[in-house]
């Protein structure tokens, strides 16, 4: 017997990032949408714990016990006294270090697979306190749809949408590490009075009466400045998606992948042919927004 579970990837169509806490972390006013960009985790019992990963920069992620699908499966089976004996292997599609919460998926597709396989019958609430704890972006990856992540993103308020919203993504060579993203975003700031983090209301209207035009006026992230600090071609790349007709386009979470908004289907596939042409990304990938959190398939 074996469980397969569907995940996808996220946009933060709002970033809002406080200054540091004490902790080292950052509050934040985080505006998740999910995409339909899937990873597959699918789980079978084994005589122990072991990761596999295919597809497209497979080599880049770790096999280990640091893998967040590796953390999932030891979290839920220590809390139901379960020994983690699971193979689980992990289809990427979504893009690797790309902020665009690959990672995070992972470890909620791996939750709700074992709660499946195990027959742990963990409530919703339970699932959601260990995707919680594994990291701030692991619940809205179980969630999916539209929320808003507050504290450290992890506390998630589900938001309305109202329509269909279309994106190309453009994949960079390489990964952008999220400590030192924030890290960055952190010596940019100093000496300055960073403002609470507070979710924009013109943005969530436009997310609430699906108005493309008006979402791209409102999109903002502010950790931009910091991964175009750190990747400065990057900007070529938002130069090279807006001229080619995208509404608007911005830093993906702690990037370096660029998502771009666009009017439809047929506007996303010129972007997307556009954004390859110009030699400033590996590769580009169309998708819709809202998309369903994980799944069993």
């Amino acid at each position: 017997m074996s469980i397969t579970v569907r995940v996808p990837a996220k946009v933060n169509v709002q970033l809002a990032v406080g200054a540091a806490r004490p902790d080292g972390f950052h509050d934040l006013a985080n505006v998740f949408l999910a995409v339909s960009l899937y990873d597959e985790v699918t789980a079978t019992p084994a005589d122990e714990l072991r990761i596999t990963c295919s597809g497209p920069d497979a080599d880049q992620v770790p096999l280990d016990a640091t893998n967040l699908a590796a953390r999932a499966a030891l979290a839920l089976a220590e809390r139901h006294g379960i020994s983690p004996d699971v193979h689980l292997h992990i289809a990427k599609d979504i893009p690797v270090a790309g902020g665009m919460a690959g990672g995070s998926a992972d470890g909620a597709g791996a939750l709700l697979a074992c709660d499946a396989l195990w027959g742990t019958g963990a409530s919703r609430d339970e699932l959601l306190d260990i995707c919680a704890e594994l990291g701030s972006d692991v619940p809205f990856s179980l969630v999916g749809g539209a929320a808003l992540g507050t504290g450290r993103g992890e506390r998630l308020t589900p938001l309305e949408v109202g329509g269909t919203f279309h994106w190309v993504f453009a994949v960079a060579d390489g990964g952008l590490s999220t400590p030192a993203v924030y890290g960055e975003f952190d010596r940019l700031v100093a000496g300055t009075d960073v403002p609470a983090p507070a979710a924009s209301p013109a943005l969530l209207d436009a997310l609430r009466t699906g108005d493309a035009a008006l979402l791209a006026g409102a999109l903002a992230n502010d950790l931009q400045p910091a991964a175009l600090s750190l990747r400065p071609s990057l900007a070529a790349t938002l130069t090279a998606g807006t001229a080619a007709g995208a509404l608007a386009g911005l830093v993906s979470g702690s990037g370096p992948t660029t998502a771009f908004l666009v009017k439809d289907e047929d506007a996303a596939r010129t972007v997307a042919d556009a954004l390859l042409a110009s030699g400033t990304c590996r590769t580009a990938r169309v998708a819709s927004s809202p998309a369903p959190g994980a799944t069993v398939v």
